[in-house]
């Protein structure tokens, strides 16, 4: 009896031990995420943001020096080409120091000095010219008479010639130092009554709106001192500063879409020029980029995008190629092998390594050349504990 319950007992431990060496043996089923290899359209693009900008505008300038009135007009008021938009009144100019009129009267006397010496030297140069065209005289009446050679008669009338010159020079000399003297006693003469007071108006030079108002309050302003802002809204472009190694992957007349600007659906947009220099931006990581403005203009018409302005913030993407139909697989899908690209694909439940080759890539789909057929499906985001030929099942979604 003994015997038999030691043996009933010893079948039992077997069989449990048994029972966990086989569930510890069991092939385990790893959870993934699966995806499908399908065929579609791809599109590669550069993507980032942009700046609206009107295509043509003017700043609009102070031509004198003076107390600008103040400008009533408002940004966003339409303006017409001729319509006054500021006025301008002429100061009269700056008493001048002690030392600055000392300085004007001793260039005054300079100035004069300098004519009254230019005016001897066209009366030398005149007195000069006579002399010789007397001698010039008595040798013609000798070389008719075949008393002197006809070289002397040459030498005599060149000499002529160059006085001539001569007196010429001397009277530009005195019409300068002339004008000299007139300019250094502009310095100190007073204003005019009129010119005081003159009040300049400036007019716009094109028809559209005003953009900036650049001095609004009355105030004194130097000649060339801009006022207002004036361009046409409905001409906008669109600027993207692009990484130059971007830039060169994008062509001109090349299609972009316009994203996240305030609409309700995508604009067409394409490019209309690359500038040929770049230039240097920080990087809100505090990283040198060398960075190449693209220029876009907009395809859809103006009535799409009239609620867009000049400085807007818009999202560029710009297609640098595309294909209406490709086979195509989820780059999450995808891991390195070596130095080629593979994926898992789930075969009769079980996953098995497959290398791709791979062409166009995006941040979500990738273009497959070959190694994978329409319809397989594929592992998302494979763990390093996947190996070939483990056992899988799809994750339930959560």
């Amino acid at each position: 009896m003994r015997k038999l319950l030691f043996n009933r007992r010893v079948l039992i431990s077997l069989a449990v031990v048994g029972g966990l060496l086989a569930v510890a043996l069991w092939p385990t089923t790893v959870p993934v995420e699966l995806g499908a290899v399908s065929r579609g359209p791809l599109m590669v693009t550069v993507d980032e943001e942009g700046t609206t900008r009107v295509r043509d505008r003017f700043i609009v300038s102070s031509p004198v020096a003076g107390r600008v009135l103040r400008i009533e007009l408002e940004p966003g008021d339409a303006v017409k080409r001729g319509q006054i938009v500021a006025r301008v009144r002429a100061e009269a100019p700056p008493l001048l120091d002690e030392r600055t009129r000392a300085e004007a009267q001793a260039a005054i006397a300079s100035a004069r000095a300098a004519l009254g010496r230019a005016r001897a030297e066209e009366q030398r140069a005149r007195a000069t010219l006579a002399q010789l065209q007397r001698e010039l005289t008595r040798i013609r009446e000798l070389a008719q008479n075949r008393i002197v050679a006809p070289q002397e008669l040459e030498a005599r009338e060149a000499e002529a010639k160059g006085a001539e010159e001569s007196v010429n020079a001397a009277v530009f000399a005195v019409q300068a130092a002339t004008s000299e003297v007139q300019r250094a006693m502009a310095r100190l003469a007073p204003p005019t009554p009129d010119a005081a007071g003159r009040v300049v108006t400036v007019t716009a030079p094109v028809d559209g709106v005003v953009l900036k108002r650049l001095r609004e309050s009355e105030s004194v302003v130097p000649p060339g001192d801009p006022l207002i802002e004036v361009g046409d809204p409905h001409r906008l472009e669109i600027v993207a500063d692009l990484l130059s190694t971007d830039a060169v992957r994008v062509k001109p007349e090349a299609r972009a879409i316009i994203e996240q600007w305030g609409g309700d659906k995508q604009l067409e947009a394409r490019v209309r020029r690359i500038e040929p220099s770049g230039f240097t931006k920080i990087s809100a990581l505090g990283v040198e980029e060398q960075r190449v403005n693209v220029v876009l203009d907009f395809v859809d018409p103006a009535a799409a995008w009239t609620a867009l302005g000049d400085a807007y913030r818009v999202e560029v993407r710009i297609v640098i190629w595309e294909a209406p139909a490709v086979l195509e697989v989820p780059t999450s899908a995808l891991f390195r092998e070596r130095e080629k690209w593979a994926v898992y694909h789930v075969e009769n439940g079980r996953a098995r390594r497959v290398i791709v080759e791979l062409g166009h890539q995006t941040g979500q789909e990738a273009e497959v050349v070959s190694g994978l057929s329409e319809g397989e499906r594929v592992i998302l985001h494979p763990g390093d504990t996947l190996s070939d030929g483990a056992r899988v099942r799809e994750r339930a979604p959560i």
